[in-house]
């Protein structure tokens, strides 16, 4: 997150904050810098203008996690965000997977948008998250909002939405940077990345490679990315860039302790690519975003030991592409009015095929969604900025369920120059996927999208010339429509009747102690009257950095109780982690930067899906050069 004096915690919302991102300085707005000229990713409208948490995850954090997923660096910054795990490496997505994000306790079904570059990723059939995509290669800040952000995305961003913005060369010449870490369970983890910059042109390349043999037996993973992107600034009001993104991964499932599997794996490739023209005025920005993703599967279901192995394979297509037409019009003093058109053509391709003949195919489907919408939100600021009020509403229109408005309200007030309070209302909505409406015996063509209403209202101060935050987050959460299957007639259907009802509060702080050292501390608190599997009752996190000279060492804490993993006695999982982060900078013309991070210190026993234990102490050690 990038803070300056004047507008302090407006884009922050209340989430936990690393030292970086409580005394940073604010990046420009998203538009095209006409010193530096440089293009920045798009953005449907200013962040600082949504009355949600708003918060951004930078580049430098991301580097000293020593994570190459980034899904783990969420779940230590962010109260209320917890990620389901089953092993060391490798979330998958067929039976038994993992990565299920959830935040304030809604995200399972994909109830979390994830995008890259405002461009949605999820599986077109199945309507899965893709937890094994989300790395951190090419990535430059992660953007989180806490909350329904489906006035802006539409379906699947009812619980938050998390934006990954790709990197962007910004000075001239060419630069790079390599890394290389070895660790437990024959762990490997390689990146390789460099950008070029001449004038208005820019590009970046990256690539990435992980591989280990697991925590259990049966459990090998590999992941491949490549990421390629070209900037170009025509001029000081017009813009283009264009990215494609790929990855590769094979995971295997040895099954829970309770019912082992062998011969279960899935190969995933998916690709990803845009491109988009943005333009710049003092009255106005905006621009015109194409994309697709697509993916392709493979699956093994597995047998249990003792068992014959299926003389079948599992297969997948799935596509995801549309079109976003969007403009910000400053209109008057303190005035912002944000507007935009989106389409999107979602759907895939299922079929089983033998072993042994893989032209005989069984099972075969193929099915597709149309998705158009438009919506308008506006922003007035009043009494010099000290009140900002922004309402906004969707209409979107799917091919499956019709029409269906989202609302959305709030004021963010700062009430002293070192003070602000935000309040909002807003709905947020998920639309059936394809496996709910037409695969398998519960499927039911006739579904509506699920939806709730999200209440929250927050408060933020900081104190000695803003070495101190504070800050503190209340929320409701009505849910209603949620699809589930019961018995209809004798036989299982899915059906729109489910509810919920999640409320809680945040409270955080973030305390500069001195100029090189730093404590942050966070602590989230859930109550739900539903049966909410993966989403903890209580998380709290600590942080404590400290860097002298060229070294920096920061000791982070995490600890979950009352986390319902699926144990079928309906008893809950808690326990606390401790984690080491060591690095050491060598003083010569090319940096070289040694590191070692070692997870789990107190080698905790705990299981966050029941059945699958996660492993005690683990350590990796890397050197990184940059040029």
């Amino acid at each position: 997150m990038y803070i300056t004096s004047k507008f302090i915690a407006v884009s922050c919302g209340f989430i936990l904050l690393t030292y970086s991102t409580v005394f940073a300085t604010e990046t420009p707005r998203d538009t095209t810098n006409l010193q530096e000229v440089y293009v920045t990713a798009p953005l449907k409208t200013n962040p600082d203008l949504i009355p949600l948490n708003v918060t951004n995850i930078d580049a430098s954090q991301i580097e000293k996690s020593g994570e190459s997923s980034l899904l783990p660096v969420l779940v230590a910054k962010i109260p209320g965000l917890f990620v389901t795990e089953r092993g060391y490496a490798g979330y998958g997505v067929s039976g038994g997977s993992a990565g299920a994000v959830n935040i304030r306790g809604v995200g399972q079904s994909n109830k979390v948008l994830f995008m890259i570059d405002g461009q949605p990723q999820w599986a077109g059939v199945f309507g899965h998250s893709l937890a094994d995509t989300y790395v951190a290669n090419g990535v430059e800040k992660v953007e989180v909002v806490k909350g329904p952000s489906s006035l802006l995305y539409g379906s699947n961003a009812m619980g938050g939405s998390i934006n990954l913005v790709t990197n962007t060369q910004k000075q001239d010449g060419i630069t790079g940077r390599a890394r290389a870490m070895f660790g437990s369970f024959t762990t490997q983890k390689f990146a390789l990345s460099s950008g070029y910059k001449k004038g208005r042109f820019s590009a970046t390349v990256s690539g990435q490679l992980d591989r280990s043999n697991g925590y259990r037996a049966g459990s090998e993973f590999w992941l491949a990315n490549e990421f390629a992107q070209i900037k170009y600034a025509a001029s000081d009001n017009w813009s283009v860039a264009g990215m494609l993104d790929m990855t590769q991964s094979h995971a295997n499932n040895p099954g829970t302790i309770q019912d082992p599997l062998e011969n279960m794996w899935t190969d995933l490739f998916r690709g990803t690519g845009g491109i988009y023209v943005k333009n710049s005025y003092s009255k106005f920005n905006g621009g015109v975003q194409g994309y697709i993703n697509w993916g392709r599967n493979n699956v093994d279901d597995g047998n249990t030991p003792g068992t014959a192995p299926k003389d079948y394979l599992f297969h997948s297509t799935d596509y995801n592409m549309g079109v976003t037409a969007y403009e910000s019009f400053y209109l008057w003093d303190a005035n912002t009015l944000s507007a935009g058109i989106d389409f999107q053509h979602w759907g895939g391709h299922i079929w089983n095929t033998g072993k042994e003949d893989e032209s005989i195919r069984t099972s075969e489907a193929r099915h597709h969604v149309n998705e158009v919408a438009g919506y308008v939100m506006m922003q007035q600021g009043f009494f010099r900025d000290i009140l900002n009020i922004n309402g906004g509403v969707r209409l979107q229109h799917g091919s499956t369920y019709g029409n269906i408005w989202i609302p959305q309200a709030g004021f963010i007030l700062k009430p002293g120059y070192t003070s602000e309070i935000k309040a909002s209302f807003s709905k947020g909505f998920r639309a059936p996927n394809i496996r709910e409406l037409y695969l398998y015996q519960p499927a039911n063509p006739n579904l509506k999208p699920e939806y709730m209403l999200n209440y929250e209202i927050s408060y933020r101060q900081h104190f000695l010339d803003y070495r101190l935050m504070l800050g503190a987050a209340i929320f409701y959460i009505d849910g209603k429509n949620m699809i589930q299957t019961v018995r209809v007639d004798g036989r299982p259907r899915n059906v729109n009747t489910g509810k919920f009802h999640n409320k809680g509060f945040e409270v955080e702080a973030g305390y500069s102690i001195l100029s090189n050292l730093q404590a942050n501390v966070s602590w989230s608190y859930l109550h739900t009257d539903s049966d909410n599997l993966y989403s903890p009752k209580n998380k709290l996190t600590a942080e404590v950095t400290y860097s002298p000279g060229d070294f920096s060492f920061t000791l982070e804490e995490m600890s979950i109780w009352g986390l319902k993993n699926g144990d079928p006695s309906g008893s809950s999982e808690s326990y606390s982690l401790l984690n080491l982060r060591a690095a050491y900078t060598l003083g010569i013309k090319v940096p070289v930067t040694l590191s070692v991070k070692i997870d789990n210190i107190t080698n905790k026993h705990y299981q966050i899906i029941y059945g699958c234990p996660m492993p005690g102490t683990t350590i990796m050690g890397g050197v990184e050069f940059s040029f």
